[in-house]
C-alpha cells in the first residue's frame, strides 16, 4: 500500500548523512520518504560533513534535548599548511605555511587537547550575536566577536599520518567545534590548517552500526518497509535504568501525577529512570526526594497500550 498522507510515527531514524546536505534538508527529506507528520534532528552536522546524524520522529522529538547533550565521537582530516576562512574546505584560503609536524610533534601536541579546555567557535557558525547567526553577520562582512567557551575533550588520537595531512579521532562534549580543533592544533604546532574530512562515527547512544544511507531509504519502494528501519525510542535511553510500571502507575504519569518510590527499587536522588508498560516507553522520570516525577510523558504510548485512559 502506498501511503498518500502523512501519519504520526514515533521512533529514530539513523541517517548516515551525505556531503553537501544541510541536516535541515536531510529532516525534510526523510520526513518525505517516512510520509510523517513530525521529525527533527539531533546535533546539526556542517554541509561538507558526514556521518551519523539521529532523525526524531513524533514523540521521540521530545528526547532530542537527551541525545544533544551525550558524547559526540568524529573523525578528521586536518590538512597542514593552508587556512581557511571557515576552517574547512568551504572557505577561502586565507594564511599559508610550509611547516608540516611530524609524528612526533603531533603526539607531543595531544595530551594538551585532551581535559576541560577553551575554544572560540568559528565565525562561520549558527551561534547567535545579539539575536543573529554568526555566520550571517560574516557574510555581510560585518566583524563578529566569538565569546569563548570551555568545551571537553574526552580523548584525541593520531589514527593515520598523510603527506600534507593527518587523521584523528576525537570524543567530545556537546558544543564542540571540531573545525576550531584542527585549526588550534596546527596554530600549537607551529603552522596552519584545516578540515579538509569530518565524519561523525558517534551521537549520544547512536553509532555507525545504527546508520541507514539516504540513497537506500530512497530505493525502498514502500513506505512500510522504509518505516522497518526506525529504532524504538527507548534506544536513546540505554544508559538510563529502566522500571516496569503497572497500569495504575502509567495512567497516573499520564495525568502528570508522581509515583510512591515505595513500589521500586531504591535508586539515588536525582537519578533520571524510564519507565516501561507492556515492553513500551511511556515516560521518562526523575527521582525525588519523596517521589517519582514524570518529566517526559509518552501519551501516545500509554493510549497504545491502556485502553481506557482519558
Amino acid at each position: 500500500m502506498k501511503h498518500t498522507k502523512a501519519d504520526d510515527i514515533d521512533g529514530w531514524l539513523i541517517i548516515d548523512k551525505p556531503q553537501g546536505m544541510t541536516s535541515t534538508q536531510v529532516v525534510g527529506k526523510t520526513r518525505y520518504l517516512m510520509h510523517a507528520n513530525k521529525n527533527g534532528h539531533t546535533g546539526t552536522l556542517d554541509p561538507f560533513a558526514t556521518g551519523v546524524l539521529p532523525i526524531a520522529f513524533g514523540e521521540a522529538t521530545k528526547l532530542v534535548p537527551y541525545v544533544t547533550e551525550g558524547k559526540k565521537e568524529y573523525e578528521f582530516v586536518v590538512k597542514w599548511g593552508e587556512q581557511t576562512s571557515t576552517d574547512d574546505i568551504e572557505g577561502e584560503v586565507v594564511a599559508t605555511c610550509d611547516k608540516i609536524p611530524d609524528r612526533a610533534e603531533i603526539m607531543a601536541a595531544i595530551p594538551h587537547f585532551i581535559g576541560k579546555i577553551k575554544q572560540i567557535p568559528p565565525i562561520y557558525s549558527a551561534i547567535k550575536i545579539n539575536g543573529q547567526q554568526a555566520y550571517k553577520l560574516a557574510r555581510k562582512g560585518q566583524s563578529v566577536d566569538m565569546p569563548e567557551r570551555e568545551i571537553e575533550i574526552y580523548n584525541l588520537e593520531l589514527l593515520e599520518e598523510r603527506p600534507d595531512s593527518a587523521k584523528f579521532r576525537v570524543g567530545c562534549s556537546k558544543g564542540t567545534y571540531v573545525r576550531t580543533l584542527g585549526h588550534d592544533l596546527a596554530v600549537f604546532l607551529g603552522t596552519v590548517g584545516h578540515l579538509s574530512e569530518l565524519r561523525r562515527t558517534k551521537c549520544g547512544n547512536f553509532t555507525s552500526d545504527n546508520k541507514i544511507l539516504l540513497d537506500s531509504l530512497e530505493k525502498m519502494e514502500y513506505v512500510e518497509e522504509r518505516r522497518k528501519s526506525l529504532l524504538p525510542m527507548e534506544t536513546s535511553l540505554r544508559d538510563i535504568a529502566e522500571i516496569a510500571v503497572s497500569a495504575q502507575d502509567a495512567i497516573k504519569l499520564s495525568h502528570g501525577q508522581g509515583l510512591s518510590p515505595k513500589a521500586y527499587a531504591d535508586f539515588p536522588q536525582g537519578s533520571m529512570l524510564k519507565a516501561m508498560f507492556a515492553d513500551c516507553l511511556i515516560a521518562l522520570l526523575r527521582v525525588d526526594e519523596h517521589k517519582i516525577s514524570p518529566i517526559r510523558v509518552f501519551q501516545n504510548n500509554i493510549k497504545k497500550e491502556i485502553k481506557d485512559v482519558d
